[in-house]
């Protein structure tokens, strides 16, 4: 569910004939945003960038609410002010207020949380029923195809994505994983390597899938010895193992932090060697993971498509062994900067950043030093992929 195209949408809708020229006034304003609070005839509504605003809703204000995903208001239920709850989302229009950062509401237009939650309930499971991701291993764009790689601990799939003049591809910001930040952005914006997550219908053999929708996106995949943490400042710095170079990068509120156990990692790395666990005669040790190109290899760019709906591993078929896996470390306690040491050995999917930050963590999985070892290729960084994006692999916006 894109939230806010809907609510653009609105933008429009809420532009009557009798309200053209009014439009033209400097003063007038609009904002979407989620509701903080409620009080009285004051909503604090939190934009998606920004500070707070101060919304007064007027006496003679038109307040509705809509089901997300409706594109007009022909269905809208007109409400109170009361019905109105923290967690919504909301569109706004009005005058800009006497103070900063207020707004004078003439109409709000809502939709409630709990409906919401439905409808990102009902998109995840559509999109897990009926999506495919991976790395992008070509692009086609004049033929209107997009060859992604479908990778497991011990298998890789290639999938041709069929695009059509219906099919509504998305691009993630730079500096952002929330599917709601994500743009129209046509077939040549995607390149080889980035992480792309399509719905549609399969076809029988599952080689190739029409699609629906598609979003994609560029992230960084790294690996590499943390050489150390600022709590304060929420970043971390590693020595980078592909570049040789230290990488600092921000951890915040919405990163994913996991923390391998030893025999669990130990598993990991015998798969990776094509070695049955229960076949093994002690496990390969952590040894020492700076050792060697392979290790190096491990930590290829790649993205990271995946995002509420994507999340739970690959959707039919192919790699089954890395969904399963991936619903394992997704369901492990969450970690924190806290539970990380100078010297641990760290994978991690972060954003593509810009020139004015460094990048943000969308997902990070320490004691791993048994996995980079045992990776001669890219194939350790992999694991990450297919649950790395926009929320919590249980749950979030979507995908």
């Amino acid at each position: 569910m894109l939230v806010s195209g809907v609510l653009a949408g609105w933008i429009v809708l809420l532009a009557t004939p009798n309200s053209i020229a009014r439009q033209a006034a400097a003063t007038t304003v609009r904002q979407a945003g989620t509701v903080k609070s409620v009080s009285g005839n004051s909503i604090t509504l939190t934009p998606d960038s920004g500070p707070d605003v101060t919304v007064v809703v007027q006496d003679s204000a038109k307040l509705v609410r809509v089901a997300p995903g409706q594109k007009d208001l022909k269905d809208a239920k007109p409400i109170q002010l009361s019905d109105i709850q923290p967690g919504d989302r909301i569109l706004v229009r009005g005058i800009a207020g006497a103070v900063a950062n207020s707004i004078s509401a003439s109409a709000v237009i809502d939709m409630s949380q709990t409906d919401l939650a439905a409808k990102q309930a009902r998109d995840r499971e559509e999109w897990q029923r009926h999506g495919v991701g991976g790395l992008v291993s070509s692009v086609d764009a004049a033929g209107g195809s997009v060859a992604i790689t479908m990778a497991a601990l011990t298998d890789k799939k290639i999938v041709t994505v069929r695009i059509s003049a219906t099919t509504v591809l998305r691009r993630y910001a730079p500096d952002s994983t929330k599917f709601d930040d994500a743009k129209p952005a046509p077939i040549d914006a995607i390149k080889t390597g980035d992480q792309l997550r399509a719905r549609g219908s399969r076809s029988a053999d599952g080689s190739e899938l029409k699609a629906d929708e598609i979003v994609s996106g560029t992230f960084r995949n790294l690996s590499g010895l943390v050489s150390s943490i600022d709590p304060a400042a929420g970043t971390l710095t590693l020595q980078d193992l592909a570049t040789k170079k230290p990488v600092t990068v921000k951890v915040s509120s919405e990163s994913q932090l996991r923390k391998l156990p030893a025999p669990m990692a130990q598993r990991i790395a015998m798969r990776l060697k094509g070695i049955a666990p229960d076949a093994a005669q002690g496990g390969g040790g952590a040894g020492n993971v700076v050792q060697g190109n392979a290790t190096a290899q491990s930590a290829q760019p790649s993205g990271a498509v995946s995002g509420t709906a994507a999340a739970g591993g690959f959707a039919g078929g192919a790699g089954r062994q890395g969904g399963d896996l991936q619903q394992i470390i997704s369901r492990m306690p969450a970690a924190t900067l806290a539970d990380l040491q100078r010297g641990d050995a760290v994978m991690l999917v972060a954003t593509e950043g810009s020139a004015t930050g460094p990048s943000t963590v969308i997902t990070l999985l320490g004691g791993v030093e048994a996995i980079l070892q045992a990776s001669p290729t890219s194939s350790a960084s992999t694991i990450l992929t297919p649950w790395s994006l926009s929320s919590p692999a249980e749950g979030g916006a979507t995908p």
